[in-house]
């Protein structure tokens, strides 16, 4: 009897794995597909491409969709394996993520917007600073989701520390172009939206922040405002 006691908890902890690793397959997805629509949307800015910038508008439904999935998953997991304090971080740690790839991906179509409000309208500088900013911000998207996948509370701490950096070029690049607007005074919705760009890649870094927080949370216990 003891050893069928055993044989099923063991089965038990092997669906309760197989059900974890496919949650955070899901969340790799989605923030795949996040990581994607940021991309395009800052090549559609650049290249002035309206088509590109649609697209993006029209894929966050299916981000959306992911993160509705994860969600309905992991509540029904909780409900029926009643998991143990360190399984319920790891399954919270997921779900607390995937809203910030969420807002990500938010992000993604919010720079498609501005993208498509300028329009064709002539740039009034080449525009190189802002696809950097959006580089660094994916850089530290990335690196908090390999902490994740590693565990690596000391990982997740050092993508957390990228984001200075990305305050810093936000500050300066809206500075920037606002000093346009009084030469350029015809150009200020252009302006205004460029301003807005930045910022929207600025949040990126933020909540790429926040998925690091929650990956010191998942390895420790401890919640940790990392950056502040």
């Amino acid at each position: 009897m003891k050893n069928l006691d055993g044989v099923k908890s063991l089965g038990t902890r092997t669906n309760f794995d197989s059900n974890l690793k496919s949650l955070n397959d899901m969340l790799m997805e989605m923030a795949g597909l996040a990581t994607a629509a940021v991309e395009a949307s800052v090549e559609a800015l650049v290249s002035q491409n309206m088509e590109h910038a649609e697209k993006v508008i029209q894929s966050d439904k299916q981000i959306d969709d992911l993160e509705l999935q994860i969600n309905e998953k992991a509540i029904l997991l909780i409900a029926t394996e009643s998991p143990v304090a360190t399984d319920l971080r790891a399954i919270i740690s997921v779900l607390k993520i995937s809203s910030e790839v969420e807002r990500i991906a938010d992000n993604a179509v919010n720079i498609a917007k501005s993208a498509m409000h300028i329009g064709s309208e002539k740039h009034i500088k080449e525009i190189e600073d802002i696809p950097k900013m959006k580089d660094l911000a994916l850089e530290m998207l990335d690196c908090s989701l390999k902490s994740l996948l590693q565990k690596d509370a000391s990982l997740a701490r050092k993508c957390a520390k990228i984001d200075d950096v990305v305050d810093e070029m936000y500050g300066r690049l809206v500075h920037e172009l606002l000093e346009y607007i009084p030469a350029n005074p015809g150009a200020t919705n252009q302006i205004t939206q460029m301003a807005f760009t930045c910022r929207y890649i600025e949040r990126i870094g933020d909540h790429s922040t926040n998925i690091a927080e929650q990956v010191v949370y998942l390895v420790t216990g401890k919640q940790s405002e990392l950056n502040s």
